[in-house]
């Protein structure tokens, strides 16, 4: 019985050590922050219980030698645990201020540090021990109530995000067999904080938002730090693209340059680089956790999976990061290199997960100020913006940090190593082009991660417009307004789809190029205003030849066409040295050209007091813009209705000499290599501009509208816009007309003023009209009905245009 005894003792004894050396798996760090509380206490009390045990059971000599075996074991044992260092647990600094001044020293002070934190561990493992004990609840009371902001974390793993794919994003991180981690709920709202300004990051983030809204599950809120630029463009963007539970918020970053103006910065994003450092002031008090991203990041999962992580943090970690993927902080890229302090390889702030409630009680604010002013001491400016100084704060308080796996943020830089970080594609989460270079970046699989960007720059931005069924909604007024006004269509009427493109939403991307235009002292600067879509892209240099002046253009194009025609513009000198060209896109969507719609996108963003009103297959002649701007004081245009009539000809000849002045084009009419406009199919279009009085007039004269008069006018601002009713081919000029007529506008033609026509192939819409009896019927349809309503809005005045087109 006594040899059994001793076989039992060793056995456990063997056990136990065996326990104490072997390395456990990652997935059990929270079993090993408690280690010292079971090998101080646990262990003896066992190994006392053995000896009292065996004593008993034996007697004589054998119990002296049980004895004495068991006085030698127990020190060695001792011994053998408190020479393994590894296993000791340093405590963690309670605030950055303890981290710095409360170091412990001497044994004493080890001692009391290892004592408190037994003394932690063991209330963690009576509050999880009296979790055990509680009955399970059901999934429906496990549920916690969702705040408007989404910042509850979700334990429960009934709910996910709809189907077995993004159940993969329990498990966040590198794979293992560990304990799962919560899913994020799929009503979950996900907060995203970009800063952004300027026209070519206003063009960039979007590549990224497309991105995150092809893999999203969830609802997103987005928090926008913009300047005053950017908020114009995406506003309108987000506005016109009504996706469906995705909200979004503006920051005003000029309101912000005060706080980190004061910091020199060697880093190409300027001032705005720095702006993420004060996000815990800027963004809402109740907002908990936030994932920040730059503008050229591309998403290749759902961000759910990154939202997830925030479940990973310990202790007081409070900042989610990847590892930097280049040596920049390492000091040795280059002979005299001088980085910001680092903790080994530092940290890339591209992906940033930031708990801000935690980062507010740490007084973030003071902390990294302090870190700032200390190292701008001795490194004078920042050369990677923010970076640096998330760095050297974290240098000093590396508890602070949650190291991300690298497949969320592998970054193309120019000295990267990123290649290290993945072995498969699979792996990839999320494409980070930090480099000035772009998609020009040396990497073995840059093709690859290329075309997964272009991917999503060419994707059509309308399919993201998709529900998330079951999560309800905040309620969307001009979503809400638009299903109603389409469901008081009538479905059966022949006309329907013409009458349902005048309430098409159609996504907008204002001012997609850099644009630059100062307002002229005099108040007489005119803005020319035309429209086109892809097949009409060859005008745009020589219009920019023949009128110096501002241009508004607004460009109907499929999310494709747009980045052609980007590669078209960018390879452009003339396009290219001139920034006072505004160029709206305005996305393909509905079978009809919208045509009344993209001039009033394009007159809504005219930044003079006047504007010419043309086509963009016209070219006026070489000093029409001058020539208008004295015609603007010459006639009183700022306390006048007056619409200026430009008259319109036209060529037959795709290699035209244009003509100079008024004495050429005449002489060029007389030789028949100019004709007046439309003269021989749609004459009454231009006849009351009165072609033969032209001929000699020297100063300005009036005329009288008439039925189906559309010439080219230029007008106040201020003036009507077209009306969407029509759409395509017809009346959509003659509409406006009508309209400027109504309102009491004086058409007054100007002598010495000329546009030309130039030959091209015929619209889609004009091969429509002339071959669809429906199309041409509809038409005439619109017309009766915009008329009857011109009688409702002007009363008896308006008479006179349904009497015109009735004798017409």
């Amino acid at each position: 019985m006594c040899a059994s005894s001793l076989t039992s003792f060793f056995f456990f004894f063997f056990f136990f050590f065996f326990v104490l050396v072997s390395p456990l798996p990652q997935c059990y760090d929270s079993a090993w922050t408690a280690a010292p509380t079971y090998i101080e206490v646990t262990l003896p009390l066992f190994l006392s219980a053995l000896v009292q045990r065996m004593l008993g059971m034996c007697r004589g000599r054998r119990k002296f030698l049980v004895a004495s075996l068991a006085l030698l074991f127990i020190p060695a044992l001792t011994w053998l645990y408190l020479s393994v260092g590894s296993f000791q647990v340093k405590p963690l600094p309670l605030s950055p201020l303890e981290a710095l001044s409360s170091t412990p020293v001497g044994g004493a002070g080890e001692r009391q540090a290892l004592e408190l934190r037994v003394r932690v561990v063991e209330e963690e493992n009576r509050a999880l021990r009296r979790e055990l004990s509680r009955p399970p609840r059901s999934p429906s009371a496990q549920l916690p109530s969702n705040n408007h902001r989404g910042n509850q974390s979700r334990t429960h793993s009934e709910e996910g995000t709809g189907d077995n794919e993004s159940q993969k994003a329990v498990t966040v991180g590198n794979s293992s067999d560990c304990v799962r981690h919560p899913v994020v709920d799929k009503c979950e709202t996900i907060h995203v904080a970009i800063v952004c300004a300027g026209y070519n990051a206003s063009r960039d983030v979007v590549t990224l938002v497309k991105s995150v809204l092809f893999h999203r599950r969830n609802p997103l809120h987005f928090h926008f730090i913009t300047d005053s630029i950017a908020q114009q463009i995406l506003s309108s963007l987000f506005h016109t693209w009504m996706v469906p539970a995705v909200r979004v918020d503006f920051y005003d970053a000029d309101e912000l340059k005060s706080e980190v103006s004061w910091i020199p910065n060697k880093h190409y994003s300027g001032i705005y680089g720095l702006m993420k450092l004060v996000l815990t002031k800027t963004l809402p008090s109740d907002l908990q956790r936030v994932i920040v991203l730059d503008t050229d990041i591309t998403f290749a999962t759902d961000i759910a999976e990154l939202w997830a992580v925030f479940h990973k943090f310990k202790g007081q970690q409070v900042l989610g990061l990847v590892e930097n993927q280049s040596d920049w902080y390492l000091g040795n890229l280059w002979k005299n290199h001088r980085p910001w302090p680092a903790l080994g390889r530092g940290f890339n702030t591209g992906v940033i997960l930031l708990l801000l409630d935690r980062l507010r009680k740490l007084r973030w604010e003071q902390m990294w100020r302090l870190t700032a002013e200390r190292e701008l001491m001795s490194m004078l400016s920042t050369s990677l913006a923010d970076q640096d100084i998330f760095n050297a704060v974290i240098k000093q308080n590396p508890f602070l940090v949650h190291q991300l796996p690298c497949f969320w943020n592998v970054q193309l830089s120019d000295h990267t190593r990123s290649e290290k970080c993945y072995k498969d594609v699979s792996d990839l989460k999320v494409i980070h082009w930090n480099s000035p270079k772009k998609l020009r970046v040396k990497n073995k699989h840059v093709e690859f991660f290329r075309n997964l960007y272009l991917t999503f720059l060419e994707y059509d931005g309308n399919l993201l417009r998709r529900e998330l069924f079951g999560c309800p909604s905040e309620a969307d007024h001009n979503s809400e307004n638009l299903q109603k006004t389409l469901s008081e269509l009538d479905e059966d009427d022949p006309c329907y789809e013409f009458r349902r493109e005048r309430f098409t939403v159609h996504r907008t991307h204002l001012y997609f190029l850099h644009y630059e235009y100062k307002p002229s002292s005099d108040n007489t600067d005119v803005t020319l205003v035309a429209q086109l879509s892809m097949d009409r892209l060859q005008m745009l240099e020589a219009i920019c030849k023949h009128w110096e002046g501002p241009i508004s253009l607004a460009l109907y194009l499929s999310d494709a066409e747009a980045q052609q025609f980007l590669r078209y513009a960018q390879g452009s000198e003339v396009l290219m040295s001139r920034g006072n060209v505004g160029y709206h896109i305005v996305y393909k969507e509905g079978q009809f050209y919208p045509v009344n719609l993209l001039r009033n996108v394009a007159m809504r963003h005219v930044n003079t007091p006047y504007m010419f009103l043309s086509d963009i297959d016209f070219l006026p002649m070489y000093s029409l813009y001058e020539y208008l701007r004295k015609s603007v004081v010459q006639l009183d245009m700022a306390n006048t209705k007056k619409a200026l009539v430009v008259p319109a000809f036209e060529t037959l000849r795709y290699r035209l000499s244009y003509p100079k002045s008024k004495a050429e084009l005449l002489s060029q009419l007389d030789m028949g290599t100019l004709f007046t406009f439309r003269y021989h199919v749609w004459t009454k279009g231009h006849a009351p501009t009165n072609f033969a009085k032209w001929r000699t007039a020297t100063t300005p004269y009036r005329v009288q509208w008439e039925a189906d008069f559309e010439p080219y006018v230029m007008v106040r601002r201020d003036s009507p816009e077209y009306d969407r009713r029509f759409v395509g081919f017809g009346w959509n000029k003659v509409a406006h007309i009508m309209e400027l007529d109504a309102q009491e506008y004086e058409f007054v033609v100007l002598p010495n003023a000329f546009m030309i026509h130039m030959p091209h192939a015929p619209s889609f819409d004009i091969t429509k009209f002339r071959s669809n009896k429906q199309y041409r019927v509809c038409l005439k349809t619109l017309k009766e009905e915009f008329q009857q309503n011109m009688s409702r809005r002007y009363g008896f005045a308006a008479l006179k245009y349904m009497t015109a087109e009735n004798n017409s």
